[in-house]
């Protein structure tokens, strides 16, 4: 059996990065092509060696997102030819029962499971962090939109608005707001800086405005001007929840996410979507397991009417309807407020209750 699990597994290894390689080299492809209208805008210093860089390091991500279909489509060809070639009937024949050889593939895919893991919470944010600081290095800033990144805190019995309008290449800030509110929810006081950094427990701000208003008074109110060069603004809100304010949630790892689900409930904020973005992490990798399951039906196919390209080409369209069907459920279970976990998992339980009805109906039953 050792013997046998070792001509699957390395079989099925050398096409999975055979088709990874192949879709990374496609997507390459299409990042670089619209990256190139940002070469040289404006008089930047911004270069065609830049852009490469920058598109290599947006791969972990592609990585993250296509493992699980390289998986399915690199079995399924593993699986077809050996069936084709009459060689998967030899291995029948020497003991490798359908349990046997369903145990073997999910030792393979649970390797899987733990590289698109370490792919998709170590490697993939640390590579686009670099990216973004890379690319603001030549163009300036990172920025959402045109308000920027909004965040809350509450700290007693007043609550804070913050705006953030963009991150400095060197981890600050620029175009900094701070609105603050008591319990009655009247404003008390605005806060401007034109940049701040990151300190210990706070925030520095430079070229600090600050205007207080004074409604205790019964006939008038009054507003209280002031300018500070530099301004300490003591708060919980970390460098890496104004990265995910400002950055795509789905390129942040489990633990960013995990704490700034946490600093939205206690700030009584709405945090569905970056629940939903939470727990497809979670199961996001065990979907590699449901792909081998979903593979070996094709070791028992027989080949008189179809040739192999064409079940090939069957692990395509599956491969891709799991993609578009993942993200088409945190779209809808976002607009519609369905639970996170379920949203997140649904379509792994849709595919794992397909793959097991083709394992059980094309392998146990004939």
């Amino acid at each position: 059996m050792m013997t046998i699990r070792r001509l699957i597994y390395r079989e099925v290894i050398a096409s999975v990065i055979f088709v990874a390689i192949g879709f990374l080299s496609l997507f390459f492809f299409f990042d670089f092509v619209d990256e190139l209208p940002n070469v040289g805008k404006g008089g930047t210093s911004y270069r065609l060696t830049q852009a490469l860089l920058y598109v290599a390091l947006l791969l972990p991500n592609h990585l993250y997102e296509l493992l699980p279909i390289a998986v399915l489509i690199g079995t399924i060809f593993v699986m077809a030819r050996l069936a084709q070639s009459s060689e998967y009937t030899i291995l029948r024949t020497s003991g490798l029962g359908p349990w046997r050889a369903l145990r073997a593939l999910l030792v393979l895919g649970l390797v899987f499971t733990m590289l698109t893991f370490a792919a998709g919470d170590y490697l993939a944010p640390a590579a686009d962090r670099t990216a973004q600081l890379l690319k603001a290095r030549f163009q300036g800033r990172i920025s959402l939109g045109q308000t920027g990144a909004w965040l809350k805190e509450r700290q007693g019995q007043d609550t804070y608005n913050v705006n953030v309008g963009a991150l400095t290449p060197d981890g600050g800030m620029q175009g900094v707001r701070i609105f603050q509110s008591d319990a009655q929810g009247f404003m008390t006081s605005i806060t401007q800086a034109a940049s701040a950094t990151f300190s210990d427990g706070a925030w520095i701000l430079s070229q600090a405005t600050r205007r207080e208003f004074d409604t205790s008074a019964s006939n008038s109110a009054r507003v209280e001007r002031t300018a500070e060069p530099v301004l300490r603004w003591p708060t919980g809100i970390s460098p890496e929840m104004v990265s995910v304010a400002l950055l795509k949630p789905d390129r942040m790892s489990t633990i960013d996410l995990f704490q700034y689900i946490q600093h939205l409930d206690e700030n009584g904020q709405t945090s569905q979507r970056y629940e939903i973005e939470f727990w497809r992490k979670v199961f996001y990798p065990l979907s590699c397991l449901v792909m081998v399951v979903l593979a070996l039906p094709f070791a028992y196919l027989h080949f008189r009417s179809a040739g192999i390209t064409t079940y090939v080409f069957c692990g395509v369209l599956i491969g891709i309807s799991f993609f578009l069907l993942n993200n088409v459920f945190g779209y809808v279970g976002n607009l519609q407020n369905w639970w996170p976990w379920l949203t997140a998992a649904a379509p792994g339980l849709i595919y794992t209750m397909l793959s097991l009805g083709a394992f059980g109906w094309l392998v146990v039953r004939r």
